[in-house]
């Protein structure tokens, strides 16, 4: 057997691996004085579009891992919220880029990993909080409708 065969089957090696790329990505450095750590998700996020997408892929890859390594449903839907909303976030400029500073998603998944697997947390089905996205999607869908319909009605108004 090769040594990558090996380490393939050390549950511990790929634990130590997640937590070197989620560290890389998120908080292997620090501004100097301060307790802000960043990692390359913040660097490349600096770049506009490019970066964004790169650093969503980056996310989507440790994700990956952490899907072969048997995360649960629930605990997978967890970290695809977070990768999402680090995503929309993050590409609104400046404001983006402090939020992806501060927010960190591939650290909170690490922790959710790490909670499932080592506290058996996040167990189960992605159902309850698929279906409560869902609703908030809809009810964020009814009040842009509605929003739209305002002010259609006051530029109608306006014009009559």
């Amino acid at each position: 057997m090769d040594e990558g065969n090996i380490a393939d089957q050390n549950p511990k090696t790929d634990h130590r691996n997640i937590i070197k790329y989620s560290d890389w990505l998120d908080t292997k450095f620090k501004i100097p004085g301060t307790g802000i750590n960043f990692g390359l998700d913040f660097l490349i996020g600096l770049f506009p579009v490019v970066g964004d997408v790169l650093s969503f892929g980056l996310s989507g890859g440790l994700l990956l891992i952490m899907v072969k390594k048997g995360a649960s449903g629930k605990a997978l839907s967890k970290m695809i919220l977070n990768i999402i909303l680090d995503a929309i976030v993050g590409s609104i400029p400046f404001l983006g880029d402090i939020f992806d500073l501060f927010f960190k998603a591939n650290k909170r998944n690490l922790d959710l990993f790490q909670a499932h697997f080592e506290e058996g947390k996040h167990q189960g089905s992605a159902w309850p909080v698929v279906i409560t996205v869902l609703i908030l999607l809809i009810l964020l869908f009814t009040l842009v409708v509605y929003l739209v319909v305002k002010v259609f009605e006051f530029l109608w108004y306006l014009l009559s």
